[in-house]
């Protein structure tokens, strides 16, 4: 992360928010693509995951997160014999994407509830930030 302004927290908690919103959407993709086949294994589909860079802000001693990129990740793709499949190779074969459906929904649901502790992170800073407003008053 380049010098800049000091990071305030609701840039903090909207990092994190945008990371999560990555997470959960390589995760949707794994699942639509779970059992999914093709010819060779080269063309199955990959699992993919995001890979987090945690940024610290000295200034404000706070760290940001961001994704610094997304992988293919987890297991190679499963060769199993199926002739009758029009994606059937010379051999009969097809490869079968090797997304685990159990773990990909574990995913999904932490990385929902970061994302809502994100929420709850910006709801309970503006309350504080009103209510600070209020003694002025």
């Amino acid at each position: 992360m380049p010098d800049a302004a000091p990071m305030n927290i609701f840039q903090v908690s909207g990092r994190a928010m945008s990371a999560q919103l990555v997470r959960m959407n390589t995760t949707a993709s794994n699942l639509a693509n779970a059992g999914s086949v093709a010819t060779t294994a080269d063309a199955a589909y990959k699992t993919m995951k995001p890979v987090f860079r945690t940024h610290f802000d000295a200034a404000n001693a706070l760290a940001t997160v961001d994704v610094e990129s997304v992988v293919n990740a987890g297991e190679a793709p499963t060769k199993r014999y199926d002739p009758g499949n029009p994606l059937a190779d010379a051999e009969g074969n097809v490869f079968e994407s090797a997304v685990d459906e159990t773990r990909e929904l574990v995913d999904m649901m932490e990385a929902a509830r970061t994302y809502q502790n994100n929420v709850e992170v910006m709801q309970t800073a503006k309350t504080l930030i009103v209510d600070t407003l209020k003694l002025g008053r």
